[in-house]
């Protein structure tokens, strides 16, 4: 071999192993991000974008070290905060609140015996968390629940698992079921613990999502936020357990207003995981950090839970909305009340809410409506959705008033001939109304009597003075002609007078 065919030969073999290495490395999105050391590691999450933060208008949140974190307000799912929500990572023990709630929800009965088979006890990592079960023993479904939320026991899980499904496959199965209901768009759970395996993935915003459900439920909420409590022996389970959780935040290690529970999650791959829920002034909000580095897990959760009460706001959209408001007019009055209905005929459903940002007004926020195709019986006709830069902030629902199925229904059958029916002729009254126009009637008849009386008085006191005048006018001439008559006799009198005097002189 020459020496250029040698040189060729090796750059080939180059070309070979760098086209491997780059195959073998992940991809982006994908749960690891190996090779690199603590500090790096860390320098480089706390440098990610906050995607949040770049929407314009929207308050800016605090800078986190986790590798991807979410905050969202948990009956709209608004999401105040966001950061590589998407990116797909290692949930580590937080698995185990989609769990408990597959379990809580396959269960009949909370006090359902659950059995540890060998399989369930032995197949988790020695040394990984667990509550001291053996094979043989048993315990009901509730304190598995505690063990699982408290204790964070990877072989109760299995247990759980197996007695739900049968076999820890088959409830891992239910499990991925579960997450695509609930909204989950990039998971993949392989299983029931969060025992460490590259297949095993999910994301802050699946996690969020999971979370909405399992904190709407009153008792696993609960029991997440359980301290410490001791499981005393009974005949299946010889020995006194005592739970306690790793939690700092519900040991209160850290002050955190209004915290309600959560779970955490940790492998050397995962890094730190939480999952924690608070609510204040009526507002719940859920808050996923993964892949953050021990305490900031919690320091970052409690900066995050600040970040969004004193941020945001929970609006009753019907105390806003007055777009899509529809009164009802005389015309639809059904005669449904015996006083007469006075509802809407359409009205905002009161439970609807969005989340505002405290940087705008409701004003702010767009809106758009979408008719309802559903079936006769629901009282919803159409939802109003709402966002701001295109994100969402909540919905309310347009509905008809209750019982306004059986006034305006326009889909019963008609009756068939052959089965007639004789139909009452039935006439509905609104006395209200009524009462109306009769005071009504009463009001405009005074009115015009005290006027007819007005106008009277009027006229007769014109006439008065007409008459009056007229009489003063007669008078006055009367006396200008007794006057002209006394002057008259008075200077006949006066010649008669003079003429006497002539006669007599002569």
């Amino acid at each position: 071999m020459n020496h250029r065919n040698k040189n060729k030969f090796v750059k080939q073999i180059f070309i070979i192993f760098l086209c491997l290495f780059l195959c073998s490395a992940p991809v982006t999105g994908s749960p690891v991000r190996e090779n690199l050391d603590f500090e790096t590691d860390a320098a480089m999450r706390l440098n990610e974008p906050i995607q949040s933060n770049e929407i314009q208008g929207w308050p800016t949140g605090p800078v986190v070290g986790a590798q991807g974190a979410i905050l969202i307000e948990a009956e709209t799912g608004t999401i105040l905060y966001a950061k590589n929500i998407h990116e797909k990572l290692y949930p580590a023990s937080t698995t185990k609140i989609l769990t408990s709630l597959v379990a809580y929800e396959n269960c009949d009965d909370l006090n359902e015996m659950v059995e540890f088979s060998h399989n369930a006890v032995f197949s988790i990592e020695k040394g990984s968390s667990n509550m001291g079960m053996d094979p043989g023993q048993s315990i009901t479904m509730e304190q598995c629940l505690h063990g699982i939320l408290i204790m964070s026991a990877n072989e109760v899980c299995n247990a759980v698992a197996e007695h739900v499904s049968g076999s820890i496959d088959a409830f891992v199965k239910k499990m991925n079921e579960k997450a695509k209901e609930l909204g989950c768009l990039n998971s993949n759970f392989v299983t029931t613990n969060g025992l460490q395996d590259p297949d095993h993935y999910t994301t802050a915003y699946d996690l969020a999502q999971i979370g909405r459900a399992f904190f709407a439920n009153e008792m696993l909420a609960r029991i997440s936020g359980i301290r410490y409590e001791v499981m005393e022996p009974t005949a299946t389970q010889p020995d006194t357990i005592e739970l306690y959780t790793h939690n700092e935040l519900t040991k209160g290690t850290y002050d955190c207003e209004g915290y309600i529970g959560g779970k955490t999650g940790y492998t050397s791959m995962a890094h730190q995981t939480l999952v924690t829920c608070a609510q204040r002034d009526g507002m719940k909000l859920i808050c996923v950090v993964m892949k953050e580095d021990s305490p900031m897990q919690f320091t970052d959760t409690v900066a995050l839970f600040d970040y969004g009460f004193q941020n945001f706001k929970k609006c009753r959209v019907s105390d806003y909305e007055s777009n899509y408001t529809v009164s009802r007019s005389d015309f639809f009055e059904s005669g449904s009340q015996f006083f007469g209905n006075q509802e809407a005929i359409m009205s905002i459903d009161p439970n609807g809410y969005i989340i505002l940002p405290s940087t705008i007004s409701f004003e702010d926020a767009d809106s758009e409506i979408s008719f309802s195709d559903t079936d006769s019986s629901s009282d919803t006709v159409a939802e109003i959705t709402y966002s701001y830069q295109g994100i969402s902030i909540g919905s309310a629902r347009v509905k008809l008033p209750e019982n306004n199925h059986d006034i305006y229904d326009f889909d019963s059958p008609a009756l068939q001939a052959e089965t007639p029916v004789q139909e009452e002729n039935v006439i509905f009254v609104n006395i209200i109304k009524i009462i109306l126009i009769v005071v009504g009637v009463l009001i405009l008849f005074v009115f015009l009597i005290i006027l007819r009386s007005v106008l009277k008085e009027y006229h007769f006191t014109i006439r008065k003075r007409k008459r009056n005048k007229i009489k003063f006018r007669a008078k006055r001439d009367d006396t200008k002609r007794f006057r002209k008559d006394r002057i008259k006799r008075s200077r006949k009198k006066e010649r008669r007078n003079r003429k006497g005097k002539r006669d007599l002189h002569f």
